[in-house]
């Protein structure tokens, strides 16, 4: 095997600047092939309206019973943000056992909305904020709210300190259903 020294065809600063040029590429090309899969379709009936800042009034009946909701026993208690995290991720599959999925997810994901639930001291859902909307399937993010409001109280939060708030990934497939990102 030999070895080419490039050492003489161009300055180091060159040969620096070529290579931060090509990773940038590869990167560019990284995250095109990440987030072009085929457009997805559009929904029967338009979601509620988020503005990226707070979600709208719970939707009880018709939009947990369209997803299948399960009504789930009390949380059990909780000693540190983790082990809260750990449960309110458990509760999201168990509440909504046929928008989930428990395997590894698919590459690419169709979506990956970011969501971050303000808890009262009860672990009742006080507030959530969209902190990421995904480009496309734009839905799974009311999904995702939805979601999380069926599997509300998420456990007694009032001995630990505050802010009171946890953030949420949902990692999104072709048939939207979704895998909280703790648990993978």
């Amino acid at each position: 095997m030999r070895c080419i020294d490039f050492s003489d065809t161009a300055p180091r600063s060159t040969t620096r600047a070529s290579w931060r040029t090509r990773l940038g590429l590869a990167g560019l090309g990284f995250i095109a092939a990440c987030s072009s899969p085929t457009p997805a379709p559009e929904p029967t009936a338009p979601p509620a309206a988020t503005s990226g800042r707070a979600a709208p009034p719970p939707s009880t009946s018709n939009a947990a019973l369209a997803h299948g909701a399960v009504k789930l026993p009390p949380p059990g208690p909780v000693r540190n943000w983790n082990e809260l995290r750990r449960q309110a991720a458990e509760r999201l599959v168990a509440a909504n056992p046929k928008i989930t999925y428990t395997s590894a997810p698919p590459d690419p994901l169709l979506a990956i909305p970011v969501l971050e639930v303000e808890l009262n001291a009860d672990g009742s859902v006080r507030k959530i904020d969209v902190m990421r909307h995904p480009r496309q399937a734009k839905d799974t993010t009311q999904i995702a709210i939805d979601a999380v409001r069926n599997a509300a109280p998420f456990g007694d939060v009032s001995r630990l300190p505050k802010p009171w708030r946890f953030t949420e990934t949902f990692l999104f497939d072709d048939d939207r259903r979704f895998k909280p990102r703790t648990l993978d």
